[in-house]
């Protein structure tokens, strides 16, 4: 076998990640039910400020409940760290965060914001992180947190507040510079990266225009906030069939030919097309998706 599809590590890629506020319960179990790869109890924008106490309960309670299923995974996104509330929301996790939940720090603005955060994890080892990235500070710092941490998974970009930072409109051409840092900046520490959610969520084409150009752009997955975008967001970050059978014929096709380059239909194949093909494969493979 060809050392380049011999080394790859497996990946997995959350293409999903649903929010529902921690203080309505009713809407935590209808987003349980939605499909997301991830699930997240929200403390923070979905909260009122005089719910917080509450819903920090409701969030502790969520992701420490038992659960027969591991799918899906269980995160809650508590508040700033750089603030009070915030940091009780980390003090009440630090104890009960089970290894299969994910904790989601916002608006965060450096890496030892993440590293602090997993210091008061160390009861719970097998308890991961994820960073959003919602500041223009967040932005200038991005490839700093991304190799914050071994606990960090994924970034999120936090595109509403990032605009309302830069005083700028929440539109394609003015985030294009801030996608590609972030996704820079994901790859180069080996973690994933999830889009903002579509605020215009009632609006099929729109939620999937945006999860096709996140895609298109090196994003692994895209948040959000309606139970009907899920499977649409699902279906963007999922490799069609067609996709698969290409990706299987390009690394036989590779490995099977005795220099490091090879042609597939009339096309000039080198390692890093097979390197990317693999990666979708094996993403493919390991969540089970076919």
């Amino acid at each position: 076998m060809n050392t380049c599809t011999a080394n790859l590590p497996r990946v997995i890629a959350a293409r999903s990640l649903l929010f529902a506020p921690a203080s309505r319960p009713g809407l935590l179990d209808k987003a349980l039910a939605a499909g997301a790869d991830i699930v997240c109890a929200d403390l923070e924008d979905a909260v009122a400020p005089d719910a917080k106490d509450a819903a920090r309960s409701a969030g502790v309670a969520f992701i420490s409940a038992p659960h027969v299923s591991s799918a899906p995974r269980r995160a809650v996104r508590i508040n700033s760290l750089r603030c009070r509330t915030g940091l009780h929301d980390m003090l009440a996790l630090q104890d009960t965060a089970p290894a299969a939940a994910t904790i989601c720090l916002p608006k965060v603005e450096s890496g030892e914001e993440v590293r602090w955060a997993a210091d008061l994890l160390r009861a719970a080892p097998g308890t991961r992180l994820a960073a959003f990235i919602e500041t223009a500070q967040g932005l200038e710092r991005a490839f700093e947190i991304a190799r914050s941490s071994p606990r960090l998974d994924f970034l999120v970009f936090g595109a509403v507040d990032f605009c309302a930072d830069m005083n700028m409109p929440l539109e394609d051409e003015a985030l294009a510079y801030a996608r590609g840092r972030l996704a820079h900046a994901a790859r180069a520490g080996g973690i994933d990266l999830l889009d903002v959610p579509c605020v215009d969520f009632s609006n099929r084409a729109e939620v999937e225009r945006q999860a096709r150009l996140a895609r298109r752009l090196g994003f692994s997955g895209k948040t959000a906030i309606h139970p009907g975008n899920v499977g649409i967001i699902n279906a963007v970050f999922s490799a069609t069939q067609a996709e698969i059978e290409e990706a299987k014929a390009i690394v036989a096709a590779f490995e099977g030919s005795r220099g490091g380059v090879t042609t597939w239909r009339g096309k000039l194949v080198e390692e890093p097309v097979v390197k990317r093909m693999v990666k979708l494969l094996q993403a493919h493979a390991g969540a089970g998706r076919g």
